[in-house]
């Protein structure tokens, strides 16, 4: 483990999966991390267990005074320098099947959220110049298959805000980009497939396998990093060629 590098990193929705990784890997290089999650009792036992430079946040972006809560939070931070807007939720159901209120609870997470969180954590990273904003998309940006129409929508709005954010952004110093997920071998993964159904959609992967939640993390940790001084307004496709066939 390095040494710390004074970088103040937050990651919503990380308290697993994904978002769990990519916290642990800016922990590993030396940030001091923010973590968000929605169940307080988890968010007060983590803080009580917790690592130096680790900080455990209640956030619920389905609640809009949670989610202007946070904002306040960010905008209260001394400084910021990488912002990953991880935290999603998804409702697979057909078209037909679809309510107004499953609409309204993925874009409030997926879309709504990421925008506005970006806006505060760009608010704080213009003090400096300088920053990183990371958003996690998916897949079903590029692709899409039945029961994805609400998802699909969402996270396509995500990699068109990541553009737009990311010009107009670039004369304050700070880069924008997506990483878009394929299959990832996350506990959920593990408890919504059968170990047949892993095995059938590894064998779709022209890798032949699942993603490791380390290895998204490290692309967004590069993303946010002092090595990535020119990508921004991209979205990076990591599905191992799922994409592609």
């Amino acid at each position: 483990m390095e040494k710390s590098d004074n970088r103040v990193v937050i990651v919503t929705g990380a308290t697993r999966g994904i978002g769990a990784a990519t916290a642990q890997e800016f922990w590993r290089q030396g940030a001091q991390v923010i973590i968000t999650g929605t169940h307080q009792e988890e968010i007060d036992r983590l803080n009580q267990d917790a690592a130096e430079r680790k900080t455990h946040v209640h956030a619920d972006f389905l609640n809009t005074h949670s989610l202007d809560a946070f904002r306040h939070y960010i905008d209260s931070l001394d400084r910021l320098d990488v912002c990953v807007n991880n935290a999603g939720i998804n409702i697979i159901k057909n078209v037909d099947q679809v309510t107004s209120d499953d609409f309204d609870k993925v874009a409030a997470v997926d879309f709504r959220a990421p925008y506005l969180i970006a806006q505060a954590a760009a608010h704080v990273m213009r003090r400096n110049r300088c920053g990183w904003i990371v958003n996690i998309g998916s897949i079903w940006s590029v692709i899409t298959k039945k029961g994805r129409s609400q998802y699909s929508a969402a996270k396509a709005g995500l990699v068109g805000m990541t553009r737009a954010l990311a010009t107009e952004l670039a004369v304050d110093g700070i880069l924008v980009n997506c990483v878009s997920p394929g299959f990832v071998l996350t506990d959920l993964t593990r408890q919504s497939l059968s170990p047949a159904e892993m095995r059938s959609l590894a064998q779709q992967v022209p890798l032949g396998r699942f993603a490791d939640p380390v290895e998204i993390a490290r692309l967004v940790a590069f993303l946010g990093g002092q090595q990535n001084t020119y990508i921004t307004g991209q979205n990076i496709v990591a599905d191992g060629g799922f994409t592609n066939v």
